[in-house]
């Protein structure tokens, strides 16, 4: 039975029309930090942002055009809470060098206090990363030289990276020691072999082909394969909730039921093998999203710590 630990993206900073709830639309930065500060306060172990450059025109009226800066808004958030860690769900790593990956999360793990969690990904909008000049069909291969060339700037101040010489140095460096974890998001068959091999955890997005018992097994198996089933891994999980009897439709995706029923879910992924929950709980407000926090936080993981599960870190 894994521990399990959970987390919730942030609303507001990034608002595909396929997630994000009517109300966020016209919220702001208030109403974010007051999600932040309920889900600190529910000892949830993390929020998440997300990442888009520049939405084409094409995809806005699915996607739209509202993703704040991922690392601009983790910073903002470090210096408003204290104890949640800080994810990028996820950060698209060809946009970037990774001398500028390295530099910006090195910096929030330092301003932060060792909380920031680098949360990576390959993309998927080819128009974006046509505007950027990167290409598409590399985005593969790029995030996994991006990742290893981290690992070496992460652990050493003269680590270079990307063919970069090593007398490049860069401060400040992170607290935690090795950097910040790099967990790998996606569902696909190469993010999950990515997530086993390269990854110090796994975050998928949205429902593997294979069935999320095979996609766990699988990565686990990778990483015994690597000689890597003794280091520590997070893995990953996303789930929508609404706890208590709604008084309106929550959506087929959304498991809407009392506490004692959500928590029976959340067992039978711990069972598998998951450690980290990204929940979305869904509303209509901030006030219903902070009622819902604090009604996770209540009548959902009291029944889990009786089974050898928690909610924080």
């Amino acid at each position: 039975m894994s521990i399990l630990h959970f987390g919730m993206t942030l609303p507001v900073q990034g608002q595909s029309r396929l997630m994000a709830e009517s109300w966020e639309a016209s919220a702001g930065p208030p109403e974010m930090a007051r999600v932040a500060r309920a889900c600190e306060a529910a000892g949830f172990d993390n929020v998440s942002v997300c990442d888009h450059v520049a939405v084409p025109r094409q995809l806005a009226d699915r996607m739209s055009t509202v993703w704040y800066d991922p690392v601009a808004t983790l910073g903002w958030l470090a210096g408003i809470t204290a104890r949640l860690r800080l994810l990028s769900q996820i950060y698209v790593l060809p946009y970037r060098h990774p001398l500028q990956t390295a530099k910006s999360f090195a910096t929030l793990d330092a301003l932060s206090g060792g909380r920031a969690v680098l949360g990576v990904g390959t993309g998927h909008v080819e128009a974006e990363f046509g505007a950027l000049g990167v290409s598409f069909a590399d985005r593969g291969r790029l995030t996994d030289e991006a990742v290893r060339a981290l690992r070496r700037l992460f652990a050493d101040e003269w680590g270079g990276g990307a063919g970069e010489p090593d007398d490049l140095g860069q401060q400040p460096r992170p607290v935690q020691p090795g950097g910040p974890p790099i967990w790998v998001g996606g569902s696909t068959a190469p993010a999950r072999r990515r997530a086993a091999l390269l990854g110090d955890g796994w975050l998928p997005q949205g429902p593997p082909r294979i069935g999320m018992q095979a996609a766990v097994a699988e990565i686990l198996a990778l990483r015994e394969e690597a000689g890597k089933a003794g280091e520590p891994f997070a893995m990953g999980d996303m789930a929508a909730f609404y706890v208590g009897e709604p008084a309106w439709e929550t959506g087929r995706y959304c498991l809407a039921a009392p506490g004692e029923r959500i928590a029976e879910f959340l067992l039978g992924r711990a069972a598998m093998g998951v450690t980290h929950v990204q929940v979305r709980l869904r509303s209509r407000d901030t006030e219903e999203l902070e009622d819902q926090i604090a009604a996770f936080a209540g009548s959902v993981v009291p029944l889990l710590a009786g089974a050898s599960v928690e909610a924080g870190r």
